[in-house]
C-alpha cells in the first residue's frame, strides 16, 4: 500500500470503489452544478474500466470515443509503441454519458493555463476524494492495479489482460497482480488424486 507517495498503489475492493465514486468524487465544493464531479467520475471510471494509466486517460480527445470503444493513441501511451482500442462496457458508458465535454481534450485544463487537466491536478482530486471518505493508500494507479487484478481473479488469460493494459511483456504485467489467500486455497484444492 502506498504511504506518503511510496510503495504500490492500493488495490480497491467493491465497497471502496462504490464509496469513492458515490461519495468521494462528488464534492459540491468543486462545482455547485456537479460539472466537475461528473468529469472526475468519468476520468477515474476510464482508468478503472479500461485499466489505463491516468496519463493515458488525460490524453484522450473527445473523438477517441466512438462506436462503443475508447482509443488510446500510441502518442499518449507510456512507451509510445502502439495504439490500443478498449471496449466501453455498460458501467463505463453510464459515467461517460453523465459527462459531456466540449469537442477537444476529453479532460480540459484551466482556461489559458493548460490544455488538459494535469496528472498533478488529477492526483490532488483523488487524494481529496479518498480523504473525504476515509480511504488510505489510494493513488491514481490504484484503478489500473484494481482493474488488472479483477481481470486476473476472474480467470481472464494474461495475454488478454496484456492486450487491454498495453504492457509490452507478461513479466511486467505479472508484477501488478497479487495472489489472494482465496486464490491460493483454490489453487491447492485442485491438487490430489
Amino acid at each position: 500500500m502506498k504511504v506518503a507517495g511510496n510503495g504500490q498503489a492500493k488495490i480497491l475492493n467493491s465497497e471502496e470503489l462504490r464509496l469513492l465514486f458515490d461519495k468521494g468524487l462528488t464534492n459540491p465544493r468543486d462545482c455547485p452544478n456537479g460539472q466537475y464531479a461528473a468529469r472526475n467520475r468519468a476520468l477515474f471510471a476510464i482508468c478503472l474500466f479500461t485499466g489505463c494509466r491516468v496519463s493515458e486517460a488525460l490524453g484522450l480527445q473527445t473523438t477517441d470515443i466512438k462506436s462503443g470503444t475508447l482509443t488510446f493513441r500510441k502518442s499518449t501511451t507510456k512507451g509510445k509503441l502502439k495504439t490500443r482500442v478498449v471496449d466501453i462496457q455498460p458501467a463505463l458508458a453510464e459515467f461517460l454519458d453523465a459527462y459531456t465535454p466540449k469537442p477537444g481534450p476529453m479532460f480540459p485544463g484551466k482556461r489559458g493555463v493548460t490544455e488538459r487537466l494535469t496528472r498533478y491536478a488529477a492526483d490532488k482530486i483523488l487524494r481529496e476524494a479518498a480523504k473525504r471518505v476515509g480511504l488510505e493508500g489510494v493513488s491514481t494507479h490504484s484503478f489500473r492495479r484494481t482493474a488488472l487484478n479483477q481481470m486476473s481473479s476472474a480467470g481472464i488469460p494474461l495475454r488478454h489482460i496484456q492486450e487491454i493494459s498495453g504492457h509490452n511483456d507478461l513479466g511486467t504485467l505479472q508484477r501488478y497482480l497479487e495472489v489472494s489467500p482465496e486464490q491460493r486455497r483454490k489453487a491447492t484444492s485442485v491438487i490430489g488424486f
